[in-house]
């Protein structure tokens, strides 16, 4: 089990990250890209997220003192990802990053041949989903209100459905495999994401109308 949790995103994210950054749809908490970074990878080390957004393991990366890389299909998140590189580098970071814009199904045509067979982590959290991105907003009398809760990409994965975000994250975890050494990891995010499944009949004829659960 992770500690990761103990302070909220918000707090995590104070002074490391620009303000423009709290948008995007679904970003990784800091603490669970850092200490993955720390378990599993060494000073200098290279570290590699293929759906980066915002560039947070890519800057947590920076600040233990390795090198990121990161790809991302949407060119405004990508720029904002670069930007929080530059706001770490000012705030002490040691490390580096490079983020490169493009499609992450397609990653060994987007990344440097020379990365090949170089990086000892990666790691990413995928989308899940259109219901589990986003920020609520709740107030008496007047519902529920999300915002920031879809990307402007109509490729992106997180509205692809389940078939097109498994064969999606296939091909990218194939890209991923050509960019890791020997003896590399790959750590990724999970969450429950439900999704209606057709009724089918149960137990004394009655139709089970639960969901379908992935995570």
């Amino acid at each position: 089990m992770w500690i990761t949790a103990q302070q909220t995103s918000r707090a995590q994210r104070k002074d490391r990250y620009l303000p423009e950054a709290t948008k995007h749809p679904a970003r990784m908490l800091p603490a669970i890209a850092a200490h993955a970074i720390g378990r599993y990878t060494n000073p200098g080390d290279i570290v590699v997220d293929p759906m980066c957004g915002i560039g947070t393991s890519l800057v947590e990366a920076a600040y233990l003192d390795r090198r990121g890389v990161g790809v991302e299909l949407e060119p405004a998140w990508a720029d904002i990802a670069r930007a929080n590189l530059a706001h770490a580098t000012t705030h002490g970071a040691t490390g580096s990053g490079q983020v490169y814009t493009g499609d992450a199904t397609m990653l060994t045509d987007l990344v440097p041949a020379e990365l090949f067979g170089q990086a000892s982590l990666v790691v990413t959290s995928p989308p899940y989903g259109p219901g589990v991105h986003g920020q609520v907003d709740a107030q008496p009398g007047a519902g529920v209100h999300k915002r920031h809760d879809r990307y402007s990409d109509n490729r992106d994965l997180a509205h692809a459905g389940w078939q097109g975000l498994t064969e999606g994250f296939r091909q990218i975890l194939a890209g991923c495999a050509v960019l890791l050494k020997p003896g590399g990891y790959v750590a990724v995010t999970a969450r429950p994401w439900r999704q209606p499944r057709r009724p089918a009949l149960c137990g004394r004829g009655k139709r089970d109308r639960g969901w379908a659960r992935a995570g």
